[in-house]
């Protein structure tokens, strides 16, 4: 299979900036500069929803455009915090587990008088 040429061109590009720029979407430099990631990740997960991705060129074009324009609206009207967009973000409770000091205190003495 050989890469088209968007397929070509999306792999010059690295940063949020070079995204937005390459698809000619307008943005606040502030609002990338803090999501940057996030954006990116989002863009990537609409992408993924896809399941049947159009092969022509153009018709990707504007459908990655209208992903990544989504993916940045959402940051404009939210932040990473509300959007959770990484899994650290969806995680519950801490898994740790709490153990009060009078139980170590007492397993200590209890070691002590053994030896």
């Amino acid at each position: 299979m050989t890469d088209s040429e968007l397929d070509m061109d999306l792999e010059e590009l690295s940063s949020a900036e070079d995204f937005l720029e390459y698809f000619e979407i307008e943005y606040e430099p502030s609002v990338v500069h803090v999501n940057r990631l996030h954006i990116l990740q989002r863009f990537h997960d609409y992408i993924e929803d896809i399941d049947d991705m159009p092969d022509d060129d153009e018709v990707r074009r504007e459908l990655y455009a209208g992903f990544l324009n989504s993916a940045y609206s959402d940051f404009v009207r939210s932040d990473a915090l509300t959007e959770k967009v990484f899994r650290v973000f969806r995680m519950h409770d801490p898994l740790g587990s709490i153990v009060p000091l009078s139980d170590l205190t007492r397993q200590i003495r209890s070691s002590a008088t053994k030896v």
